[in-house]
């Protein structure tokens, strides 16, 4: 029995959209195979795709609600729409068709109209930085394009189509088949022409009849502020050219951002560290720290403490569709504790020692060192 997407994914079946998101996201920087190494991590996380492909789509997701994983699997597609299906008597048709009983009114439907493009899915890797600031990105997408010598018929040019002389133009063949229980019909697509009800007199050469071609195109996609692991971008219309004219389909670019030595993310909160010695911590001191907006001078006032947490206002990673409102960079302090101190040190320490009425004979200066910070 097929995992339940929203076990996958950790959520109640009544999840809003924010909570699949959420978990999505949780989920997605645990599994990525670039992150996670494990055995099964690469096949976790294509089932997490899949959940959050289906969940996050109201159209796919009702239908899964409803349906369960018949609703959304091969054949139906995430951007599936009954509406494309006439009614129960067109689903039992398709369902039931090449397969003998079905009586003599079933009838298989001719496949002459316009046909969708099939959307594409892309991975794209991001700096931390790009992530943060958004901008333009050059990417390179194989899909299907129509065949510009044809202009998609797939015949040759000066030439055109004839009516299929296998099934008369319906798009379909029918055998009878008489059994003890009577004569049956068994009704199915044409092989000829696929159910077309036309074949083409010469093929193009370009497209070999198909209409379409595979092409590697350049696009520039715009990555909004603010993108995290996991937010899907929509490219409209750039996804695999329609079969007879039909529209294309949908380019959607999952994005996942490259981890940074310096810098954490915390949802909209940048995390860093620095290290400061500990006179520096005693006495205070002004320093540069580096940011995502570059070097800026901050404030350690006197007598800090390790694990200190200073906070930059507004200057952390900008919120996804307000790029106005940012949120803080959070720097710890670390306090540097000197292994070894020269004699000059040494008598100076010793002095601030007994200023202070610290008995330093055991453990040495620096257990007086370490218990300037817990005063």
């Amino acid at each position: 029995m097929p995992a339940d997407y929203y076990e996958i994914l950790g959520v109640p079946r009544d999840a809003s959209k924010e909570e699949i998101k959420r978990a999505f996201r949780r989920l997605a920087r645990k599994y990525h195979p670039d992150v996670n190494k494990e055995p099964g991590a690469e096949e976790r996380f294509k089932e997490i795709n899949r959940a959050y492909e289906v969940l996050s789509e109201p159209d796919a997701r009702a239908r899964y609600d409803r349906f369960g994983e018949a609703g959304v699997g091969a054949g139906a597609g995430v951007g599936f729409d009954y509406g494309d299906i006439g009614g129960f008597a067109d689903i039992f048709e398709t369902i039931f068709s090449g397969f003998g009983g079905m009586g003599a009114g079933t009838s298989a439907r001719r496949r002459t109209g316009p046909v969708r493009g099939d959307d594409l899915r892309l991975d794209l890797k991001l700096e931390f930085r790009e992530a943060v600031f958004g901008g333009e990105k050059e990417i390179r997408i194989p899909h299907l394009e129509t065949c510009q010598v044809c202009k998609g018929t797939g015949a040759k040019p000066g030439t055109g189509v004839r009516t299929c002389s296998t099934c008369g133009g319906s798009g379909q063949v029918r055998r009878a088949t008489r059994t003890p229980f009577g004569s049956f019909a068994q009704v199915s697509v044409c092989p000829t022409c696929n159910g077309a009800g036309e074949v083409i007199e010469e093929k193009c050469e370009a497209c070999g009849g198909v209409g379409r071609k595979q092409e590697t195109k350049k696009l520039k996609i715009t990555i909004p502020p603010g993108v995290d692991n996991g937010t899907r971008l929509r490219v409209a219309r750039e996804g695999d050219a329609g079969a007879r004219g039909g529209a294309p389909g949908d380019l959607y670019v999952y994005l996942f951002v490259e981890p940074d030595e310096e810098f954490r993310r915390d949802g909209i909160n940048i995390e860093s560290e620095v290290t400061i010695s500990y006179l520096q911590a005693i006495l205070g001191c002004r320093l540069k720290v580096n940011t995502v907006d570059g070097s800026e001078e901050i404030t350690i006032p006197p007598g800090t403490q390790p694990n200190t947490v200073l906070t930059l206002e507004n200057r952390g990673v900008p919120k996804l569709g307000n790029p106005v409102s940012r949120g803080d960079h959070l720097i710890t302090v670390k306090i540097a504790i000197p292994t070894r101190i020269n004699a000059e040190e040494r008598e100076l320490l010793e002095k601030l020692a007994k200023i202070k009425g610290e008995s330093h004979g055991k453990g040495g200066i620096e257990g007086f060192l370490g218990g300037l910070f817990h005063k």
